[in-house]
C-alpha cells in the first residue's frame, strides 16, 4: 500500500522482484498394455512400482506356468531408473465387470446394508465358489487369492451409527490377516462428513465416444474414490439424521447397520465376468494352454484375431480405445508413451496410431517395435522405413533380462527397456541429451540381445532410421542411435533435439495457458518474456541450446492481430548438436621432427 506524502521526508519502499520462476510440471512417461488387475482402459497414475503392484498385479497362471506381463517388467525397470510418474492404462479383450459384495445388516442375514465393488475388473476378483460357499479351515476364503480382496466389518456401534471396513487380501486368514485398508468411524448418514460413500468413494468411469468416435471417460456417482480397491456401489439403507435432537440413535435406524464379522458370502466378493489376466477364455484358455507370451507373441497380424493366435490375448479395440483416451492433452501428460508387445508386423494399425497420436499432441515421443522375436536386420529395416515422424523412434534386438518378479529369463522387445534409459538420461543429464552411448545408455539389467551386432549390421540400422543395441567388450549392453523415425535430414531426426522441443513447449505451453483472457497489452507479453527467457538461458547453459531469441511485442502484436483477439509469439531456437561420429586422425612421423607449441 503506497504511502501518502503529507509532510516533506524521504520515504524508502520496497518492491520484490526476486521470486524464482516456477520450473515445469515433471511429467512422465505412459505405458499401454496387459496387466493382471486393474481397471480397464482407464488411464491411472503411478509414482512407485509398489503402488503398480497393488493396483494392476503382477504375476498369473497361464498353462502351469508363472508369467509376468511386459508391462509390468516396464514398469519395474523405469522406476528402478529413477522414474516418479507413469500413466498406466490396462488392456484387455471382450467384456468385464467388477465383482460385488452385499453387505447384511444386523437385524435379517437377508437384508443389505450396502453394497461394495472392486475396482479392479476381470473373474480373477471373484473368491467365492458359491453364495453358500463357506469358510475353509482357518478362515480362508473358498478361492481367495493374492490377487484379489476380501472385506470385514468390525467395530459396529449402535449407538453412534459408526462402523469399520476393513479390506484385506483375498489369501488371507483370520490368524494371519493381511489388511491392505482401513476405514474407520463410517456412518450411513449422507448428512454427515463420514457418510460411507463419501469417504470411500462411489465413482465410477465408463468409456464413451463422442460423435467423431473420440474416446471419453464418463463419471458415473458423486464421490471421488479415496479408496484403491474399492468403491460403494450402493448403499440399501441410509440413515439421515441417525442420532435425533437429544444425541440418541432412532430404534428404527439401528436395524440397517452392517453386521459385525465378515457377513454375507463370508467376507467375499463375486459376479465379476470378463477376461481373466487379459485372457479371451477365462474358464479354459489360461489353465489349459498358455498365452502367446515373450518369444512366443505372433509376428504375423494378431491382435483382434482368434484366440489362438492373437498377441497376449488382447483384442485391438482396447489398444485404439486407450490410444484415442491418452490423445486428450488437457487431461493427460506424458513426454514419452510406450506399448510393448505389439508391433509393426502384429498390429500395425496400432503402431500407426500411435505416432499419429503423438504427432497431433506435439509434446510426447513414442517408442515403438517393428517386429518380434527372430527376425532379420532386413525385416526391421523394411518396416521402419515405411514410417516418416519425428515423434517415433525404434530400437532393435530384442533383450534378454530376468523377472524381477518370476526369476525367469526371458526375451523382451526393446521398448519394455528404453523407458529406463530415457529415465536415467533425464535424471543425470537432461532431456536434450542424448539417451545412448556409454555414458547415458548403458542397459544394466540386460542380460544379452538375442543378436549381437557388427558394425556393418549397425550402420545398416541406422541408415534405415533404426537404433541399434550394441554390446562392447567390458562395456556390456548399450543403446548405440538416437534416430527419430523422420525420413528427411534435419535436427529433428535427432532423438535429444525432439525432446528438447518437446521439454521446451511443455513449459512455455504451462506459461502461455497463464496468459489467456488476460488483456492483450505490453504489460502481459514482458511478463511472458521475463519467464521464458530465463529458462531457455538456462536450458543454453545446460547444453540445449547454441543459441535462442523470443519475440513477442509490437512487431508481431499489430493493432490488427489484437482486433482477432490473438497474442503472437516467435521463438527462435538452435539446438545443440551430439557428436555421433568422432573422427580422431593418427600422425606417425619420423625421429628428430620438433612440435610446435
Amino acid at each position: 500500500m503506497a504511502e501518502a506524502l503529507i509532510s516533506p521526508g524521504v520515504f524508502l519502499s520496497e518492491n520484490d522482484q526476486s521470486q524464482i520462476t516456477a520450473g515445469p510440471i515433471t511429467v512422465g512417461a505412459a505405458l499401454i498394455g496387459p496387466t493382471v488387475l486393474g481397471r480397464v482402459n482407464i488411464p491411472t497414475l503411478i509414482t512407485t512400482y509398489s503402488e503398480y503392484s497393488a493396483k494392476f498385479g503382477t504375476t498369473f497362471i497361464s498353462g502351469g506356468v508363472s508369467f509376468d506381463y511386459l508391462t509390468s517388467q516396464a514398469a519395474y525397470n523405469y522406476f528402478q531408473q529413477g522414474g516418479t510418474s507413469l500413466l498406466v492404462t490396462r488392456v484387455a479383450s471382450g467384456s468385464y465387470s467388477s465383482a460385488t459384495a452385499s453387505v447384511a445388516t444386523i437385524a435379517n442375514t437377508s437384508s443389505y446394508s450396502f453394497e461394495l465393488e472392486t475396482l479392479s475388473v476381470g473373474t480373477v476378483m471373484n473368491n467365492n465358489v458359491s453364495a453358500s460357499a463357506a469358510l475353509t479351515t482357518g478362515g480362508l476364503l473358498p478361492s481367495g487369492s493374492a490377487d484379489n480382496i476380501r472385506w470385514q466389518v468390525a467395530q459396529v456401534d449402535s449407538g453412534s451409527g459408526l462402523f469399520t471396513i476393513i479390506v484385506r487380501q483375498g489369501n488371507d486368514t483370520t490368524n494371519n490377516q493381511s489388511v491392505l485398508e482401513t476405514w474407520s468411524n463410517l456412518s450411513l448418514d449422507p448428512n454427515q462428513n463420514n457418510y460411507i460413500a463419501y469417504v470411500i468413494g462411489d465413482q465410477t468411469q465408463t468409456v464413451k465416444f463422442d460423435d467423431a468416435g473420440v474416446a471419453y471417460l464418463q463419471i458415473t456417482g458423486s464421490y471421488p474414490n479415496a479408496s484403491n480397491y474399492i468403491r460403494v456401489s450402493n448403499v440399501y439403507t441410509p440413515t439421515p439424521n441417525y442420532l435425533n435432537p437429544q444425541g440418541q440413535a432412532y430404534s428404527y435406524y439401528t436395524s440397517s447397520l452392517p453386521a459385525a464379522g465378515s457377513g454375507s458370502l463370508n467376507g467375499a466378493f463375486g459376479g465379476a465376468t470378463g477376461p481373466l489376466y487379459g485372457c479371451l477364455n477365462a474358464t479354459t484358455y489360461a489353465t489349459t494352454a498358455p498365452l502367446n507370451m515373450y518369444t512366443s507373441i505372433p509376428i504375423v497380424a494378431s491382435v483382434g484375431a482368434t484366440a489362438t493366435t492373437n498377441t497376449q490375448g488382447v483384442f485391438a479395440t482396447s489398444y485404439d480405445t486407450a490410444i484415442s483416451l491418452l490423445a486428450n492433452t488437457d487431461a493427460y501428460a506424458y513426454n514419452a508413451i510406450y506399448a510393448p508387445g505389439i508391433t509393426s508386423q502384429n498390429a500395425s494399425s496400432q503402431v500407426s496410431t500411435i505416432l499419429a497420436m503423438v504427432q497431433n499432441r506435439g509434446t510426447s515421443i513414442a517408442v515403438v517395435d517393428m517386429v518380434g522375436y527372430a527376425q532379420s536386420i532386413s525385416a526391421v529395416s523394411t518396416l521402419a522405413q515405411s514410417y516418416d515422424n519425428s515423434y517415433g523412434a525404434t530400437y532393435w534386438p530384442w533383450l534378454q533380462v530376468r523377472s524381477i518378479e518370476t526369476g525367469k529369463l526371458n526375451f523382451v522387445p526393446a521398448s519394455t527397456i528404453i523407458p529406463a534409459v530415457y529415465e536415467y538420461n533425464d535424471k543425470v543429464s537432461a532431456e536434450w541429451f542424448a539417451p545412448a552411448g556409454l555414458n547415458r545408455g548403458g542397459l544394466p539389467t540386460v542380460i544379452q540381445p538375442e543378436i549381437r551386432l557388427t558394425v556393418a549390421q549397425r550402420n545398416t540400422l541406422y541408415s534405415a532410421k533404426v537404433n541399434p543395441i550394441a554390446v562392447f567388450p567390458g562395456q556390456g549392453t548399450v543403446v548405440y542411435g538416437q534416430k527419430t523415425l523422420q525420413a528427411r535430414a534435419s535436427a529433428l531426426d535427432r532423438v535429444n533435439v525432439r525432446r528438447l522441443l518437446i521439454a521446451l513447449k511443455s513449459y512455455i505451453g504451462q506459461i502461455a495457458e497463464t496468459l489467456v483472457f488476460e488483456q492483450n497489452t505490453a504489460v502481459t507479453r514482458n511478463k511472458f518474456l521475463s519467464q521464458v527467457n530465463p529458462y531457455l538461458d538456462y536450458v543454453q547453459q545446460r547444453q540445449g541450446l547454441y543459441a535462442f531469441r523470443v519475440v513477442m511485442d509490437d512487431t508481431n502484436n499489430t493493432p490488427d492481430v489484437i482486433d482477432r483477439n490473438l497474442l503472437v509469439g516467435a521463438i527462435y531456437l538452435q539446438p545443440t548438436r551430439t557428436a555421433e561420429f568422432i573422427q580422431l586422425t593418427f600422425n606417425v612421423l619420423p625421429t628428430g621432427v620438433t612440435f610446435g607449441a
